[in-house]
């Protein structure tokens, strides 16, 4: 059971780690000290309601009906395109890390933020649902727990070490340019991953 549990931990990190949208929107909310904490529980929280649904089966019934992905890959890319909009404009604006200057975003607007962050990102389905409760679902039926649950830790671990050690980073980088830096690269990680959304439906499109 310690094996399977070691498993399914090593392979959800390994998925999750990788830098993304989610990864770089934890990052950002964490350096600006706005509600770190719900961000990462959130995150975390949506990664193991979607593996559980994947090590139950989700991961099968997704695969068998290709249209939610490609309703999802539009959505999720037109979002994030929308939110690297946001970056690129502080890009060209005066961002520290004073007391003042800290943002007050409220809580809902950030939840609601993170959800969308989250759930109209087909890659995070890519990831939970169809890879790792594809994985998942090969191991014994008294197994997949055990399995479900490493891969679901490791979310959580990872979530919350970025969002208290951005926290913790907050007062040593404080400098406007380092805002100019972070917020530039949030923007082009956030276009990128639209990229590789749109690019094939277009191709596809465009083919058809």
């Amino acid at each position: 059971m310690l094996l399977t549990y070691a498993t399914g931990f090593g392979l959800g990190g390994g998925l999750i780690i990788a830098i993304g949208a989610q990864n770089a929107f934890v990052l950002g909310q964490g350096l600006r000290r706005n509600h770190p904490m719900m961000v990462a529980f959130v995150c975390a929280f949506c990664d193991a309601v979607l593996i559980a649904a994947g090590v139950a089966g989700l991961g099968t019934l997704i695969a068998a009906y290709p249209l939610l992905t490609k309703i999802a890959a539009w959505g999720g890319g037109a979002f994030l395109i929308w939110y690297g909009f946001g970056a690129l404009k502080r890009l060209f604006e005066t961002e520290t890390l004073s007391d003042e200057a800290i943002s007050k975003t409220g809580w809902q607007a950030v939840l609601s933020t993170t959800l969308a962050v989250t759930l109209l990102n087909p890659h995070v389905y890519l990831d939970t649902v169809v890879m790792l409760g594809g994985i998942g679902g090969q191991f014994p039926a008294d197994q997949r727990l055990f399995f479900a649950l490493g891969a679901m830790s490791v979310s959580f671990v990872w979530f919350f070490a970025i969002a208290l050690g951005a926290s913790w980073l907050a007062p040593y980088v404080a400098r406007p340019i380092t805002w100019k830096i972070i917020d530039g690269l949030t923007c082009a990680v956030m276009w990128l991953v639209a990229h590789s959304l749109l690019a094939p439906e277009i191709s596809e499109m465009m083919a058809g």
